[in-house]
Formats: C-alpha cells, structure tokens, sequence
C-alpha cells in the first residue's frame, strides 16, 4: 500500500483490480465514463485510490454485472457526487433497478427448475440404461 499524503491510505490500480475483481482496462475506463470522481494521482503519476474509491467500484461493478446500463449508472453517479438534494432520485434509480433485477432472479430460477429436471431426468433414464430413448419421439418433459 502506498502513502500519498500522511492522512490518507491509498492503493494501486493492480491492488483494486485484485481488490474489486475488475480488469484494470475497466477501472481506467470507468474513470474516462465519469463513473468515478477524478483520480487522484501520486508524484509519478500512477493512479491512487482510497478504501472508499474501492467501495463505489464495488456498487458500480454490481450495478453493471446485474444489467444496469452504462449511462444509468453515469446519470446516478453524477448524481451522487452532486451531493445533498436529489436523494429522492437517487432511490428511483436503484428501486427501478431492484425491480428489474428481481424479475431477472425469477427468471433464472424457473429457467433453473427447468433445467434441473431435466438433468434428473437424464440421470434416472441414464441409471436405468434407457437414456437412447430420449427425444425419440419428440421432447420428454416432467415436472
């Protein structure tokens, strides 16, 4: 870990790579989309970060890994940094966002069920030694 000022503990871009689980390509790249406040930079140059630059990275990759787009999470950054006042918007974001992530869920998880009938499906029809029947007239669904 790396000091740059007596008061603040910062990190290197490779140990918030290591830190959040994004490549450092992303971490450079959602500093240029403003998803980030500017960077802060050590007497070389490199790029330093705090504990709580990794903490917003962490919402950010979430937001962006569970489908949130790019410009909704740019508008709701801005909006974060702009401070005190627009908090109500702030909640809109992420509600609508709540939202659309739990229909994702439930859409996983009956995908899920599906598949994994299936699967047991194949392992009694494989145990039983009649897997090659399968589909021979067409789909065979249990529920």
């Amino acid at each position: 870990m790396t000091d740059v000022n007596a008061e603040v503990a910062t990190l290197s871009i490779g140990e918030v790579s290591a830190l959040t689980g994004l490549a450092t390509h992303t971490l450079r790249f959602y500093e240029k989309e403003g998803l980030l406040p500017p960077v802060r930079r050590d007497a070389a140059g490199r790029r330093v970060f705090t504990d709580g630059d990794v903490e917003w990275l962490r919402v950010c990759g979430k937001l962006r890994s569970s489908g949130m787009p790019l410009p909704e999470i740019q508008h709701y950054a801005q909006l974060v940094r702009e401070g005190a006042g627009n908090e109500a918007e702030r909640f809109e974001i992420l509600r609508k966002h709540e939202e659309r992530v739990q229909r994702q869920v439930g859409d996983l998880q009956e995908a899920l069920d599906i598949i994994h009938n299936k699967v047991e499906l194949y392992a009694r029809r494989l145990a039983a030694g009649t897997a090659d029947a399968l589909w021979r007239n067409g789909p065979e669904c249990e529920s």
